[in-house]
């Protein structure tokens, strides 16, 4: 076997520029901050939902109230596990760290409990 064809289909290692690095850092950055909002938003929804629109259909007798802020919620919701799934296939994350990020969407007020995760990681980046 030729050196050529021992090289063949494999690509060079090429190393990132510092101005390259100092915007994929940028980038990567924006995401988590994209991430962070996204959780805070999905939890906030849920707060009013659950104690503003919730008691207001049961003991106000104003069902509008959940039929607006429902959806808002679910798409809080989407939102936040859509941010999460791209800022994790930005790679970096772990799999333990994007298990989590996926699996407390699912828990009551799970993303306040995320915050502080997410900004710790933010700050790695920094």
């Amino acid at each position: 076997m030729s050196t050529d064809q021992a090289g063949a289909g494999v690509a060079p290692v090429r190393r990132m520029t510092p101005h390259a690095q100092a915007e994929r850092r940028r980038l990567e950055l924006g995401q988590i901050w994209r991430l962070e909002a996204a959780s805070l938003v999905e939890g906030s929804t849920l707060v009013l939902l659950l104690f503003v629109a919730v008691p207001l259909k049961h003991l106000g007798g104003w069902p509008a109230a959940s039929s607006v802020l429902g959806p808002v919620h679910g798409l809080a919701f989407l939102f936040y596990v859509w941010t999460a799934i791209e800022t994790a296939s930005g790679g970096g994350w772990t799999r333990r760290e994007v298990a989590r990020l996926l699996l407390v969407a699912f828990v009551p007020f799970g993303g306040f409990a995320n915050l502080p995760f997410i900004q710790r990681k933010a700050a790695c980046l920094a």
